[in-house]
């Protein structure tokens, strides 16, 4: 079954993966779906002050 989801490698440092994972689990989610919260929440502040990136699904 294939999904429609992009991977993407992340390399960082043992501590900070350490620290994320800490976090995760504190809020009850995977390292992934933190990672995809803090990158959510990045964009919309972008986003908030900048305007609305444009994407391939959205020009």
């Amino acid at each position: 079954m294939k999904d429609d989801k992009s991977r993407y490698t992340l390399r960082t440092s043992p501590e900070l993966l350490e620290k994320l994972g800490y976090i995760a689990e504190y809020e009850g989610r995977t390292k992934n779906r933190e990672l995809e919260q803090m990158i959510k929440q990045r964009i919309a502040a972008f986003e908030k002050e900048h305007g609305t990136i444009p994407t391939t699904e959205n020009p």
